[in-house]
This record gives structure tokens, sequence and C-alpha cells, in this order.
């Protein structure tokens, strides 16, 4: 069974920090590329960063020096650690697997609402 459960998003003043977590279930998460994406109001969603089974990362230009993604591979979980956020970060936020054609993917969880104002 496919499961994506989102957690840790709220509202906090520009310069502040959020630690967001990603349940995935095994199946995802085990043989995966895992990654963390975005949808602000009236836009797209959007890759923020991903990281290998190994530990390997890549971020979105936007979010380089700010943002650590990172994984638990023994509970089955994805961090994102937000530092320095700023008002255009405001998004929903949302974990998945990473493929080269991620916007194909079916099935998303219900993601985690972030807002970034003072």
């Amino acid at each position: 069974q496919v499961q994506l459960v989102e957690s840790g998003g709220g509202l906090v003043q520009p310069g502040g920090s959020l630690r967001l977590s990603c349940a995935a279930s095994g199946i995802i998460f085990r043989i995966n590329v895992m990654g963390w994406y975005r949808q602000a109001p009236g836009k797209q969603r959007e890759l923020v960063a991903t990281i290998s089974r190994g530990g390997s990362t890549d971020y979105a230009d936007s979010v380089k020096g700010r943002f650590t993604i990172s994984r638990d591979n023994a509970k089955n979980t994805v961090y994102l650690q937000m530092n320095s956020l700023k008002p255009e970060d405001t998004a929903v936020y949302y974990c998945n697997r990473f493929l080269a054609n991620w916007g194909t993917l079916s099935y998303w969880g219900q993601g985690t609402q972030v807002t970034v104002s003072s």
C-alpha cells in the first residue's frame, strides 16, 4: 500500500525555521531516491530537494544553503530542515519518490502547509 504522510508545517516569521517530516511506506522508501516538492498558490508544483538511499543530496537553487534534506532508512522517513525562511517559501510541501519524469507521479500525500509571514 502506497503511503506518504507529511507533517511539521506551520506559520513562521521570516528568518525562522521549520523541520518537515515524511513517513513513507516501505515499498516507496527502500528502492527510491526521495524528494521534497512544493506548490505555492497559483503555481505549478516544483522540486525542492532530493536524497538518494546512500545520502547524496541535491537542491533547487532557490533553497540551496538554507534547506537540508535527510533520511532515516530504518524509519522510512525523510526530513526537510528549513532555515532562514522567506515569504516566497510559502507553499504546501509534499514528499514522494523522485523520478526524472516526476510530473507523471499519480499518488501524492496530503502535504503540509508552510506559511512564512510576519
